[in-house]
């Protein structure tokens, strides 16, 4: 009787560890705030498993415009944002959202159109120039609309184009990720601003195809931070820094480096060396 009643407490005590040392494994796990971008093009699910691989710590991305993603660094509902709109990412840091800003990668923006071309555009490579064609051909053209670092930079070359758009019969705002809105300008055989990351790994391209690029102004940075735990002191420090630190090493630049699509690179490691 004795025996099997300490049995069944050794397998109760059993269970106990297990359970709790189950508990323990999926509490090592961080929320990174990101665009998009870096989960459409497949980055993400191509190098997050290679980091927990390595380190055991799991990483649950939240894809948004990069307005977004900072704005739930702000609200302290992440532990790491990463994304793409450096103005933005130096406000972040001077509101003490977060204290160091660490340059990831590149890639470059495009500018995608129906190889028809109503707005005479293909083959250049002045943004400036192809922008104010489009305006005045008032050719559809489909904009995230959603704050992101894509439509940051999208509004930005309109600026430059001196061109003030607001959502009428040509210019169409889809508040929608990279993905859905590429869906819509394929639909609408619409111009786009997109990342080259996410348009090569587009499949649903109709009679799009890239009609602008090379423009120096298409120059499209990522960076990293960590959100500051002295703000929000349930920020997983330890482990958002590991995946940062990760991330900026050799090791995670060559895996960033080694993602192809087509035999196409599709983002260019060039975090500053430490």
């Amino acid at each position: 009787m004795n025996f099997s009643l300490n049995r069944m407490l050794a397998i109760a005590i059993t269970a106990v560890t297990v359970i709790c040392g189950s508990a323990f494994a999926q509490e090592k796990s961080i929320v990174v705030s990101s665009t998009t971008s870096t989960e459409q093009s497949g980055l993400f699910g191509f190098m997050l498993p290679i980091f927990k691989m390595k380190t055991g710590i799991d990483v649950k991305v939240v894809a948004v415009g990069t307005g977004q993603a900072l704005d739930i660094g702000r609200r302290g509902d992440a532990d790491v944002v990463f994304v793409h709109d450096k103005s933005a990412e130096e406000k972040f840091l001077s509101e003490g959202y977060s204290t160091k800003r660490n340059e990831v990668m590149y890639n470059d923006f495009v500018l995608i159109g129906p190889k028809s071309d109503p707005a005479k555009i293909g083959g250049g490579k002045d943004i400036k120039l192809a922008f104010q064609k489009i305006a005045g051909s008032q050719a559809p053209f489909i904009s995230r609309g959603d704050k992101s670092g894509t439509h940051a930079a999208e509004l930005r070359y309109w600026k430059d184009a001196a061109i003030t758009v607001t959502p009428s019969t040509w210019y169409k705002e889809t508040g929608s990720g990279m993905g859905p809105a590429l869906n819509t300008a394929s639909a609408m055989n619409g111009y786009i601003l997109a990342d080259r990351g996410t348009w090569l790994s587009f499949k649903n391209r109709g009679d799009l195809t890239i009609l602008v690029q090379g423009d120096p102004k298409l120059f499209n940075q990522y960076g990293v931070m960590l959100v500051n735990p002295a703000k929000f002191p349930h920020v997983k420090k330890v482990e958002g820094q590991a995946f940062i630190d990760w991330i900026i090493s050799k090791s995670g630049q060559d895996v960033i480096a080694s993602y192809q699509i087509g035999g196409e690179q599709l983002f260019f490691p060039n975090a500053k060396s430490h």
